[in-house]
C-alpha cells in the first residue's frame, strides 16, 4: 500500500468513477490508475469498486469503509506538514480563498487589505464561484476558506463559524414613486418588475420565501451574480432592485437611492468554512481572526478536529456587520 494509491483510490470517487478524468487529475494514465487500484484490491483481498465489464459503477461495501480512511489518511498527512510549517514560523507560501464577488468585493476588502500588510510573503487568491463550487473547493482542500451565505453551513465535510449578519435592501432611481412610501411593503414592490441575485446567490431563498409568504408573485424581470451588474440596470431604469445593503455605496451610487427593507425580509448570515480535520497554516487561521477577533486559532481549530465523516458541529461566535455595527437581533 503506498500514497499514489490511495490519492488514486479518492480521485476515482471524486470523478464520479470516471478513470479517464481520474487519471487527468492526477497526471498519470488511464492504465496506471487502473492498476493501482487493481495492486490495492489484491493486497487488501477485497474488490473496492463494482464494476460493469471495465467500466465502475460505484463502491463496494468495503469501498465506502476504504473510502472514509483514505480521506482521512491523506488529509492527515496533508496536515503534518502544515504542523512543521506552523512550528518553524514560515509566514510564506499560499492562501485560496473560495468566496463570491459580493463577498470579495464588499465584505473583504479590509481583511485582504490588513492580511497583506500583516503577511507579506502569502500569496493570496481569491477564487470566485458559487456557493456549491465554493462549499466543493474546500471539501477537495483546493481552498483552505469559504466564504459564502448559502451552502456552507448545510456541507457536513465542512466546519462553519458566523462570519457577519446583513439585511436586503432596495435600491431605486432617484425620484423613483418608492421613494415616498414610508413604509415600504412587499405588496408595492410587487408592483414593480424587480432584478435581484440568481438562485442560489446572496440570499436569494429569502427573498422568494418573503414574497411566497405573502401570496405574492414579484414579476422578476432579470437576475445575476453580481451586485455591480443589479445595480447598473436599475440605474438604467429597467426595474426596482433587491440586493444586500452593504453593497450600496453612497459615493459610487449617487443616482440610486437605497430604501430600508429590513422589516420585508429575514436576516442573512454569511458563513466561513474550513474542511473538517484539517489543520491550517498559522497565516489561514489569522486570516479567519481578522474576519472576526472572536474566531481565534483555538477556536478555529476545536471545532474543525473532526474528520470529515462526522458529524456536522457549528461553534457559535460573535459576529459583526461590516463596518463595525452590531447585527439586529
Amino acid at each position: 500500500m503506498n500514497f499514489q494509491q490511495l490519492r488514486i483510490i479518492r480521485e476515482t470517487v471524486r470523478q464520479q468513477f470516471n478513470l479517464t478524468e481520474a487519471a487527468g487529475a492526477l497526471h498519470t494514465s488511464q492504465s496506471g490508475v487502473s492498476k493501482h487500484i487493481k495492486d490495492l484490491e489484491d493486497e487488501l483481498g477485497v474488490e473496492l469498486f463494482v464494476r460493469k465489464g471495465k467500466r465502475l459503477l460505484g463502491l463496494t461495501k468495503p469501498g465506502e469503509e476504504v473510502a472514509l480512511i483514505v480521506e482521512r489518511i491523506l488529509i492527515d498527512a496533508e496536515n503534518v506538514k502544515k504542523i512543521g510549517d506552523r512550528y518553524a514560523d514560515r509566514d510564506e507560501g499560499h492562501l485560496t480563498i473560495a468566496t463570491t464577488h459580493t463577498q470579495a468585493r464588499y465584505a473583504l476588502t479590509d481583511v485582504v487589505r490588513r492580511f497583506r500588510l500583516a503577511f507579506p510573503k502569502v500569496h493570496l487568491a481569491l477564487h470566485q464561484g458559487s456557493p456549491t463550487e465554493i462549499a466543493d473547493m474546500v471539501t477537495r482542500g483546493e481552498a483552505e476558506i469559504g466564504i459564502a451565505t448559502e451552502t456552507l453551513a448545510q456541507a457536513p465535510q465542512l466546519a462553519t463559524f458566523p462570519f457577519y449578519t446583513w439585511t436586503h435592501g432596495v435600491i431605486v432611481p432617484k425620484g423613483h414613486p418608492l421613494e415616498s412610501m414610508t413604509p415600504l411593503t412587499l405588496a408595492a414592490l410587487a408592483e414593480h418588475p424587480i432584478i435581484t441575485y440568481h438562485e442560489g446567490f446572496t440570499g436569494r431563498g429569502n427573498i422568494d420565501a418573503a414574497f411566497s409568504e405573502a401570496g405574492l408573485a414579484p414579476d422578476i424581470v432579470m437576475s445575476a451574480m453580481d451586485t455591480d451588474v443589479l445595480k447598473t440596470y436599475v440605474g438604467l431604469g429597467l426595474g426596482v432592485g433587491i440586493i444586500a445593503s452593504m453593497t450600496y455605496v453612497d459615493q459610487c451610487d449617487g443616482g440610486l437611492s437605497l430604501l430600508n427593507a429590513n422589516a420585508l425580509f429575514p436576516m442573512n448570515t454569511t458563513w466561513i468554512a474550513v474542511r473538517r480535520g484539517s489543520v491550517l497554516r498559522r497565516f489561514a487561521y489569522k486570516f479567519i481572526e481578522l474576519c472576526s477577533s472572536s474566531l481565534d486559532e483555538k477556536t478555529v481549530r476545536s471545532s474543525a478536529v473532526s474528520h470529515p465523516d462526522g458529524a456536522p458541529q457549528r461553534r457559535p461566535a460573535a459576529f459583526l456587520v461590516p463596518g463595525g455595527a452590531h447585527p439586529a437581533k
